[in-house]
């Protein structure tokens, strides 16, 4: 399985068309694993602090902030991104603001965050963007959001449902491929695997599936040797691509 390592600056365009070679067990297999793996799941990962851009969003849930932590956090560990962001909003905590800073500040107080200069230029640029042609207001819509410099699907679909409370499917490298593992999409990239689970999923998941299954790839269904002895998911899961366990 190949697992996108593109930065969070470069454009992937979503594909629209499902193809049923992405269902091994059907669009109606899969809708049945999905809705039975995600209750024990959510037990699993119960009492975890969650993903960086979500304890963010829960703290202060401005759109703007929303965005440019997930900005930061592409490519880039929870430990490291919850505190650039913070450096960062310390500096500037809106659009305007933001646009006016040097760019050298911003990649000083984000770094080491993956890609910290492209990721610098890019919240530069989104930010003049957003006060030129938004008003300084973070726009609500994917299809607006992934026009912004450095924002792909990924983060728009984070945007969109942790500021906005959207239905959107943000699929990261965890989403992505924990879904192959279990047999529940056959997917080569993220970008299939959004639009495989949009045909599948029910829509009552769509927001917590990214916080769920990130917490759960990073306690349990690791990409490397996963520790199938102690996974809730022992019984349904066909352990797709998985070589070594635990």
């Amino acid at each position: 399985m190949c697992l996108s390592a593109a930065p969070c600056y470069r454009k992937v365009p979503m594909r629209r068309e499902v193809s049923e070679q992405w269902f091994a067990r059907g669009r109606a297999g899969a809708t049945a694993l999905l809705r039975r793996v995600i209750p024990p799941v959510r037990r699993s990962v119960r009492g975890g602090q969650g993903p960086s851009v979500s304890r963010i969003a829960r703290r202060t849930p401005a759109p703007f902030r929303i965005l440019v932590a997930t900005v930061i956090s592409a490519r880039t560990r929870d430990e490291v991104t919850g505190p650039a962001s913070e450096r960062l909003f310390a500096l500037a905590a809106t659009p305007r603001a933001m646009a006016a800073l040097p760019l050298g500040e911003i990649e000083r107080a984000i770094y080491p965050a993956g890609f910290y200069r492209a990721k610098a230029r890019a919240l530069s640029r989104l930010s003049s963007m957003l006060v030129a042609e938004y008003g300084g207001k973070v726009p609500e819509s994917i299809e607006e959001l992934v026009r912004l410099p450095g924002v792909g699907r990924k983060t728009a679909n984070l945007v969109t449902s942790l500021a906005f409370g959207r239905p959107g499917i943000c699929v990261d490298t965890h989403v992505h491929r924990i879904c192959n593992r279990l047999g529940a999409v056959r997917t080569t990239t993220p970008v299939e695997t959004e639009a495989a689970l949009r045909a599948v999923l029910p829509r009552r998941y769509w927001i917590e599936i990214n916080e769920l299954l990130v917490m759960f790839g990073q306690k349990t269904c690791t990409p490397l040797s996963p520790w199938c002895s102690r996974c809730a998911l022992a019984e349904v899961c066909d352990r797709c691509g998985v070589i070594r366990h635990r």
